[in-house]
């Protein structure tokens, strides 16, 4: 089996199934000398992790990560990045009937038809227990860009109907509904002086914009997700993400453009269904002389007056916000009872059981981050080559 594998001078392999002895990741390409402290990448785990919050799934794993290599008294020392977390709470058992059914809308059929042989606990491979490793291999990931001053933050735009209307802090800064701040909604972080949560959501019903500052934790909004717990049902989201503090000259112009890797890292998370950068879909509205970004000369070094790009241009970063958004579908394990089919064709009703999540949200906001950190991380590396290069 190919593609388990990201990224070209950082690299990061995963493996593990959801309901087999581990999940785990090598990462390759690290630089060496850089401060790991491991209760920084134990807490991004634990963000990830399952039994969090309401409406989350109840499965009682602990996550606890164990390095086997590429740290030596607490820094990288250039070698591969072993780890591994142990799967402790798997009930196998309760996907017993799983075995020769396809559930709707996952990976059963397809996985089946591809390879012959399928692991049907959990989803094996399919799982979005696999994110573990990439949210491990992210928070290193992490740890390197911080040392270069780069920030890499998800937050939620929107939770079934309830949707979050970004307002730009400068009206000239960007487009309406976009926002070219950092952290909006972030559910672990405090606001700094230019994060002041400006954004709203409006009523399903009324269809009034209500000031919120987590969408997640909004009382109509938990409201909405226990409700849809209660029915047996899920819900889909979208997933904004801020990249402050990069330089200008990351990506590359062809194929390996810095908004195609991030589609490609993001579009990888299960669940992912959309990708929009920048400006996005609402480009197809404008016209060219509405949708440049001028430069100008501001505060010592060349800049844009707008960021439509999204701080991308020509593939290649040029120093302002980078920020997109993706989209999710809803959580397709369902409690509620679904017509499918088994191995040989017949029909079935698929009883709903096993421990799930009513949303991605807030769950899947360290995948995001994790794998815009992998991207940027992998172009920083190959960035700073270049300049070596070229003698800078």
């Amino acid at each position: 089996m190919s593609g388990n594998s990201f990224g070209k001078a950082l690299v990061l392999t995963t493996f593990g199934e959801s309901h087999g002895e581990a999940v785990g990741g090598i990462l390759d390409g690290f630089p060496p000398n850089i401060a790991i402290p491991l209760d920084f990448i134990q807490s991004e785990l634990d963000r990830r992790k399952p039994g969090g919050s309401s409406g989350v799934s109840s499965r009682g794993e602990t996550d606890r990560i164990e390095i086997l290599s590429g740290i030596f008294e607490g820094r990288s020392t250039g070698a591969p990045i072993a780890f591994l977390v142990q799967n402790r709470d798997h009930r196998s058992e309760d996907y017993d009937e799983l075995r020769k059914i396809y559930r709707p809308s996952h990976a059963d059929f397809t996985w089946q038809h591809k390879y012959g042989i399928r692991d049907h606990r959990g989803g094996g491979r399919a799982s979005a227990r696999e994110t573990l490793a990439r949210v491990a291999g992210g928070a290193f990931a992490k740890l390197l860009l911080n040392s270069a001053g780069i920030r890499v933050v998800a937050s939620t735009d929107q939770i079934g109907p309830f949707l979050i209307v970004r307002e730009p802090s400068d009206p000239a800064a960007g487009l309406p509904g976009v926002s070219t701040g950092t952290g909006v909604n972030h559910p672990d972080r405090e606001f700094s002086s230019i994060e002041k949560p400006r954004s709203t959501y409006p009523s399903p019903e009324t269809g009034i914009h209500t000031p919120v500052r987590y969408l997640f934790s909004d009382p109509m909004v938990q409201h909405y997700l226990e409700q849809m717990m209660a029915e047996g049902d899920s819900t889909g989201a979208v997933v904004f993400c801020s990249v402050t503090g990069v330089p200008a000259g990351l990506g590359e112009p062809v194929f390996d453009k810095l908004q195609a890797d991030l589609a490609q890292a993001v579009m990888s998370i299960n669940a992912a269904r959309g990708f929009e950068y920048g400006s996005g879909f609402d480009a197809a509205f404008m016209r060219g002389s509405e949708h440049n970004d001028p430069f100008t000369f501001k505060e010592g070094r060349i800049r844009t007056t707008t960021n439509r790009s999204g701080g991308i241009q020509g593939g290649i970063s040029n120093g302002e916000e980078i920020f997109f958004r993706v989209a999710f579908k809803p959580i397709p394990s369902l409690k509620i009872p679904q017509q499918t089919v088994d191995k040989e064709g017949r029909s079935v009703i698929l009883k709903g059981s096993g421990r799930h999540d009513v949303c991605v949200v807030p769950r899947v906001l360290p995948v995001v981050e994790a794998m815009t950190a992998l991207v940027i991380a992998d172009h920083l590396i190959r960035y700073e080559a270049t300049k070596a290069l070229k003698g800078e």
